[in-house]
């Protein structure tokens, strides 16, 4: 029997599907994966946010950006009355200016804590619900930051933050009460 590398690249994939999936279906996972590969950038660069801080902020939100659903979270921010009542093009820049915000909050908070590692604490579950919440802590220098966030699964295996409550303060009622 003659064994292409074609067909080893095949066999691997076929082995290697299942386990994404599985690290895609578990929340908590995915959240700690994405934490930890923040603190390698704030780690790495620490740096450079003080010298570049957009291309600081860039590194961080090419990690958080595909994390978050913006559509969901900037509907809830604007209130469905308001939401509801906006064209598709007030929608689409408000969703956009929130993104920013989001974004650049997100960054400059990271880049300020500065020397320190986020720990994921995992349940025990292993079926998880449409919506669940993810809990962490951001631990800097002396100080423990609880955080949670709120993810739902969009259907296709993948969880989108559409919350995130950091030492008490909800982030998207933070926001709202901004707009």
């Amino acid at each position: 029997m003659k064994v292409t590398m074609k067909s080893i690249l095949i066999l691997v994939g076929l082995i290697a599907l299942p386990l994404f999936t599985i690290a895609q279906s578990n929340p908590e996972n995915y959240l700690d994966d994405r934490a930890q590969a923040m603190v390698d950038v704030i780690r790495s660069n620490q740096s450079l946010y003080a010298s570049d801080p957009e291309k600081f902020k860039s590194k961080i939100n090419t990690i958080f950006e595909p994390m978050v659903d913006f559509r969901r979270v900037g509907a809830s921010v604007m209130g469905k009355k308001y939401y509801m009542a906006a064209s598709k093009d007030q929608r689409l820049r408000f969703i956009s200016a929130f993104k920013k915000s989001l974004l650049d909050t997100y960054s400059s908070t990271l880049a300020q804590w500065g020397d320190q590692t986020i720990e994921t604490h995992f349940s025990q579950k292993t079926i998880f619900v449409k919506t669940e919440d993810v809990n962490q802590s951001l631990i800097a220098s002396n100080s423990i930051y609880p955080i949670t966030y709120k993810v739902r699964n969009d259907g296709k295996g993948n969880w989108l933050i559409i919350n995130i409550i950091v030492n008490g303060v909800n982030l998207g009622l933070t926001f709202r009460n901004q707009f």
